[in-house]
């Protein structure tokens, strides 16, 4: 089957790459730049390049063009700005033949729609977060003054849609500990989204539960521990090692997927309060980055993905190897420079010690496996670092610029 593996810098889309070529599967790798390390890997067949779905309806042109050319062609968005544009637009595809494994368009918004979600997880008797929506500046400067800090900030969604279906990235939550850093980091957070869900803040341990599900019935599974996260206050896996689902994730996380009648991969996010509370975060209906861990002990979902998509559903596969341990280099030396940087403004929770982050980076482990480096396929490593240097690079420019106007002014 000829697949389009879109978002080709993310690590999900090299493990994608990887499991589906070698299925056999002829896989195609798509971004928004000229180059990608998805696409520098020896298992991609070719590449193209797509408008950013922030910009317009170009990338769907693309992708209709793509597939028109060769009917029964599947398309797997690995992020949530591409998901959502994909899903949107989907009669268009698939009137060209194209395959897709995503829920229903609405399903899709819902579990996106972090308000919602906390909701439904609350109505099916699960722990959340006391949650406050805040739609304006009049309702934060009301609730400011009645909370009880500390308190998580964070974006409704991770992407906003308009009407026309472009989308903006609202970026990462915020904290505060009292009613100033509220302000401050309200004021903040909607230059970059509209609406924003104050919650408690909640301590504990990151814990996600990952599943495929085929029209709502469970099809793959798989969970980890985080060893490192790239975001020390608790974002993203830089180093993990596979375990068994605990049964009280598993039920709950399925619980919440089947309400949704779920169809294709997600990620249900947990925080286990130090008392052994299990907390409902967010529902991620997308390839997670640490994909690569799941494929390497044996929990192949690109390939199940694959065989739903051209079947119509795959034999449940729920067993893997656990004690596997994977690393993302780019993202443990991303986790080294947070902790370097101190503890964020307003982080109320547990920070990492300077010198014991950089003895535990510094100090290799055997038998771990990476998320972008094989001797025998390179050259994603590669791209990866390169991209990181990019981003640093536009960032760096960015910041310069904003900094010549601001002394212009002056």
């Amino acid at each position: 089957m000829r697949i389009l593996a879109l978002d080709g810098n993310q690590n999900q889309a090299v493990a994608c790459v990887r499991s589906l070529a070698k299925q056999g599967h002829t896989v195609l790798v798509g971004d928004t730049s000229s180059w990608s390390k998805a696409g520098w890997s020896r298992w991609c067949s070719g590449t193209f390049q797509y408008p950013a779905p922030s910009e317009s309806n170009g990338m769907i042109s693309c992708l209709v063009d793509l597939a028109r050319r060769e009917p029964g062609t599947l398309i797997l968005p690995m992020s949530d700005a591409t998901n959502l544009m994909v899903s949107l637009h989907r009669e268009a595809l698939e009137r060209e033949g194209a395959r897709l494994v995503l829920p229903a368009h609405e399903d899709l918004l819902r579990a996106t729609d972090k308000e919602y979600a906390t909701r439904m997880a609350e109505s099916v008797g699960i722990a959340v977060p006391e949650t406050h929506l805040v739609t304006n500046s009049a309702r934060g400067r009301e609730l400011a003054g009645c909370l009880t800090y500390p308190v998580v900030l964070k974006p409704r969604t991770s992407q906003e849609q308009a009407a026309g279906g472009t989308t903006r990235t609202t970026g990462r939550p915020v904290y505060a500990r009292n009613t100033s850093e509220f302000e401050s980091t309200y004021n903040d957070l909607t230059q970059r989204c509209s609406e924003v869900l104050v919650q408690e803040f909640i301590e504990g341990e990151g814990i996600g539960y990952f599943a495929l599900m085929c029209r709502g019935e469970l099809r793959a599974e798989f969970a980890h521990c985080r060893i490192r996260d790239v975001h020390p206050t608790g974002s993203g896996s830089a180093v993990r090692a596979s375990i068994a689902p605990d049964p009280s994730i598993r039920d709950a996380a399925l619980a919440i997927l089947k309400k949704l009648n779920w169809h294709g991969v997600a990620m249900v996010e947990f925080r286990r309060q130090p008392d052994g509370q299990l907390v409902f975060l967010e529902v991620n209906g997308r390839f997670w980055n640490s994909l690569s861990l799941a494929c390497y002990a044996g929990a192949d979902f690109p390939a199940m993905v694959a065989r739903i998509a051209e079947y119509g559903d795959v034999e449940p596969a729920t067993n893997y190897r656990t004690g596997v341990r994977c690393r993302w280099f780019v993202g443990d030396f991303r986790h080294l420079v947070e902790v370097m940087k101190g503890v964020p403004k307003g982080y109320p929770g547990r920070f990492p010690g300077r010198l014991n982050t950089l003895m535990a980076v510094l100090t290799p482990v055997a038998g771990t496996f990476h998320d972008n480096f094989m001797w025998s396929d390179p050259m994603p490593e590669l791209g990866d670092w390169l991209s990181l240097a990019k981003r640093a690079f536009a960032s760096g420019s960015k910041k310069s610029f904003h900094a010549q106007g601001r002394y212009s002014h002056s």
